[in-house]
């Protein structure tokens, strides 16, 4: 059930109330900010915070180095080369966005951005340099009139990004917990950040359900990729930051712009989890995109051909491959030679030639699969969002910055510049003099307010999760599909209701170990509920982002960026030149409010 409305909507944040399943803590730290995610959003953040002298713990899902960051192949954007501006940067950004974007989001990112890059530098990040000079080597991709993307091991930037953070973050001696999920957030009396809950998975200092207090939480968990069935996104990328934040009785906006990466390896129809991405930058150095009889399709379609922006280059793609009757098309760089793709895409090389294709002698077959979700949190420019003391960055924020698509190199620029901001709001506010480790704070509302245990969902529900998404809320969408989609979700929301059955919970954090609720009182005999555990708790959180997805794609009755709806095929800004407000209620529903502009209000915090 969802709930829709007009104008500024919700008013200050208050929570939901409603908690994840799980046992209670049964240990706890103390810092002044907790970082959630180690990707390059994340570990700036947390070496910014740390440089200003606040207690920073980082909190992340696997290991410090395996977040989405290391993925990433083409490179960071910035305004850094010969004859670039700024404002050429903010033009093609604001073109690509298709009349959503932030203007003065943007244009915080491509002004601020040049010196960020510079002082990732500084940190140890060591980018391609052109032969024979010391200058930033820089290439093209989708929707860039110039060259300004910078790349590191031909296509590995996002893996020399990784190392040179992470290096930092154990030299500056930070506080990590590795291969912890994060469940949700604290909250004091007046409705305040406090910290979050946490899950460690059998290694490290720590063990099991715990929580870390802190006054500031930086969210920095990626994005939601897994929610469908082919992505590019690493298995870690379940949506957990938005759920969360979606309970804590944030705002999320946005979230029906996917953008779906058009040149994926193609390994079949039945290719599932996490697939092979081929680069931008391949495009952004000649190669072409061709049907099986060596036909460049892009010629003649859009001004800069196979390097339109992403999601018209995948609409074409899913055209020709419709008019043909096949499920993919090619991506032809054989002029390239075995010597450049050897030096400037080993990384792509050795991928493809892992599943038994060889680009040096024959075309990629490729198409679009699940990239970045444009939309997320919704914060504003200092990373701020409606709830106090909650900040967001990275992929699973939605600044502004990427309006209704992406434009390619541009999440890395926007995870360094927010995450400077966040580091700088943070050292803005006065130091909270938070106690020693092991003390432990209320940081929950009084006793008398009630907390309510998350229905979880079943392990074996992501799958259908998934395919449910994938069939009714992929590249192409409609009224029949998304109705299909929604009413298949709803089902999965009502067994895990069923289920688990909601249950009054005490509020988290001081209460004896083993007396938080799983729901079992009201729980039916002949049902039994998953038990708490990752498996389940990412399932959960996947079913939560797809609710809020599909809600948002069937309200937005136009084809908008990298929205595409086949029954409403064209943009219409005169109805939907405008942001979708989302918020959780106590009772799971979903309330969708639509702003009157494109303009966002200011959150809460502002």
């Amino acid at each position: 059930m969802t709930a829709t409305g007009t104008g500024t909507g919700p008013g200050p944040a208050a929570g939901t109330g409603i908690r994840m399943t799980a046992p209670a803590p049964g240990w706890s730290i103390t810092a002044d900010v907790v970082v959630v995610g180690s990707g390059v959003a994340g570990l700036t953040a947390a070496l910014r915070c740390a440089a200003a002298g606040r207690r920073t713990v980082v909190v992340t899902k696997a290991r410090l180095d395996d977040g989405s960051t290391r993925w990433a192949q083409g490179g960071i954007a910035a305004a850094i080369g010969d004859g670039d501006t700024p404002e050429q940067h903010l033009a093609d950004t604001l073109v690509a966005g298709a009349g959503l974007c932030d203007e003065s989001a943007v244009r915080t990112l491509v002004t601020e951005g040049p010196d960020a890059v510079h002082r990732l530098i500084g940190t140890g990040a060591r980018f391609d340099t052109a032969p024979g000079s010391d200058e930033i080597a820089l290439t093209r991709e989708g929707g860039h009139h110039r060259r300004r993307i910078a790349h590191a091991g031909g296509d590995a930037t996002g893996a020399e990004i990784s190392r040179a953070l992470v290096e930092a973050v154990r030299a500056a001696g930070l506080r990590t917990i590795e291969n912890a999920l994060v469940l949700d957030l604290l909250t004091d009396a007046e409705g305040r950040t406090a910290g979050v809950t946490l899950h460690v998975m059998g290694e490290g200092q720590h063990d099991g359900v715990g929580a870390v207090h802190a006054p500031a939480v930086v969210l920095a968990t990626g994005g939601m990729g897994q929610v469908f069935s082919a992505t590019t996104n690493p298995a870690v990328s379940t949506g957990d930051g938005v759920a969360l934040a979606l309970r804590a009785g944030a705002e999320v906006s946005d979230l029906e712009f996917v953008q779906f990466h058009p040149t994926v390896l193609y390994l079949g129809p039945e290719a599932e989890g996490q697939q092979p991405l081929i680069s931008e930058a391949v495009r952004g150095e000649g190669a072409h995109l061709v049907d099986a009889d060596g036909t460049r399709f892009m010629v003649g379609r859009h001004e800069l051909a196979e390097l339109a922006p992403r999601d018209i280059v995948a609409k074409e793609i899913m055209r020709q491959a419709h008019e043909q009757g096949v499920e993919h098309m090619y991506l032809d760089g054989r002029h390239f030679g075995a010597q450049m793709w050897e030096t400037r895409f080993p990384t792509i090389l050795a991928a493809c030639r892992s599943h038994g294709i060889d680009p040096v002698t024959e075309p990629i077959p490729v198409a679009p699969a699940a990239h970045y979700a444009s939309g997320g949190v919704r914060t504003d420019l200092r990373g701020r969002t409606t709830v106090p003391g909650l900040y967001a960055c990275g992929e699973v924020a939605c600044t502004g910055v990427h309006g209704a698509n992406r434009l390619a190199s541009n999440s890395l620029l926007e995870g360094l510049v927010f995450a400077e901001r966040i580091a700088a709001d943070i050292a803005g506010t006065p130091a909270p003099q938070a106690p020693a480790d092991g003390a432990r704070p209320a940081p929950e509302p009084a006793p008398s307010a009630p907390r309510t245990a998350l229905p979880l969902l079943a392990p074996e529900a992501r799958t259908a999760v998934q395919r449910i998404m994938t069939a009714g809320a992929g590249v192409l969408r409609s009224a029949e599909s998304l109705a299909r989609a929604a009413a298949e979700l709803d089902r999965l929301h009502r067994e895990a209701t069923v289920a688990g059955g909601p249950a009054a919970v005490p509020p988290a954090g001081g209460e004896p170990a083993g007396t938080a609720a799983t729901g079992s009182a009201a729980r039916p005999a002949d049902r039994k509920a998953p038990e708490p555990g990752v498996e389940a708790w990412e399932a959960t959180n996947l079913l939560c982002v797809a609710r809020v997805l599909v809600a948002a794609a069937q309200r937005r009755a136009e084809t908008r960026g990298c929205h595409w709806r086949e029954d409403h095929p064209d943009r219409d800004d005169v109805s939907w030149r405008r942001h979708f407000r989302i918020t959780l209620d106590a009772d799971r529903a979903l309330t969708l409010h639509t702003t009157a502009t494109a303009e966002f209000p200011p959150t809460a915090t502002s």
